[in-house]
């Protein structure tokens, strides 16, 4: 894949996040800083990082950020250049699910607030942040056995849902929220492509996470209706979702920008919601 630069995780204390830490130090990155609203979760995710790098000269660092702050993020990715000295990916995995399924007629506005707090303005401080950093930073040769893919100043990959595309019963804000996670993107990937920055994002489904697991076993018949749901037959590890991540950070997905990459096992194929 050709990761060989150094990359910020935010939300990589847990799930998909650590998937995706673990997955950049194995693949050859020089270097990750794992940022997490729980530090001691970041710093034992840097020590499993540690100790399957394959890089002789790779570093990691953790650090506590609250997405929803400007000045922790904008904290955040000015850490991440001072250690590191550029930033070439950025993954932000960082969000909150449902654990209790509600009707939009019973919704609090404080409960809506919460998700679009954290899975919306959370995304977009990240987001900004990040092109702001990359933008400042000298392109690179994207490839050099393929000079043709031009150069980069870095990628960026935000972590929709498969609820980005459809709707499922009881989940509004989360769906909401996801649903600006691709617009956000999107609109990101146009701002930044005169710069050498690709923006994406990753749609899984049902993956195999912490957040998951409290959501199945919050919601009454979730477990039953994900089976039904999924056509290939069972939820994602989180390892599947990484490797669609490393891959949009790859050259080989030089042309790729503006994705609104499913991975879901065809679950969004169905009628069945």
């Amino acid at each position: 894949m050709d990761i060989s630069g150094n990359a910020l995780v935010v939300g990589g204390g847990s799930g998909i996040g650590k998937a995706c830490a673990l997955l950049f130090a194995k693949e050859g990155a020089a270097g990750v800083m794992v940022a997490d609203i729980r530090i001691d979760a970041a710093a034992d995710v840097v020590a499993e990082c540690k100790a399957v790098a394959t890089n002789h000269q790779f570093h990691a660092e953790a650090i506590q950020v609250d997405i929803t702050r400007e000045d922790s993020v904008r904290g955040l990715v000015g850490r991440m250049v001072h250690v590191f000295n550029r930033m070439d990916y950025c993954i932000n995995c960082a969000g909150i699910g449902v654990q209790k399924a509600v009707d939009i007629a019973g919704m609090p506005l404080v409960e809506f607030q919460r998700f679009l707090d954290i899975n919306t303005v959370g995304m977009f401080l990240v987001t900004r942040e990040a092109s702001i950093a990359m933008r400042a930073q000298e392109p690179r040769v994207v490839s050099k056995s393929s000079p043709g893919r031009g150069t980069t100043r870095g990628a960026i990959v935000n972590l929709g849902s498969g609820s980005s595309m459809i709707a499922t019963p009881g989940v509004l804000p989360y769906t909401a929220s996801k649903h600006a996670a691709l617009g956000l993107s999107k609109n990101s990937a146009l701002d930044n492509a005169s710069h050498g920055i690709r923006v994406n994002c990753v749609c899984p489904s049902w993956t195999d996470t912490p957040m998951v697991r409290a959501a199945m076993s919050g919601v009454e018949g979730l477990a039953e209706l994900i089976d039904a749901a999924v056509p290939i037959g069972r939820i994602a590890m989180a390892e599947e979702i990484a490797d669609a991540v490393i891959f949009l950070c790859s050259p080989r997905s030089s042309y790729v920008t503006g994705c609104g990459f499913l991975v879901d096992g065809g679950t969004t194929l169905t009628a069945l919601r």
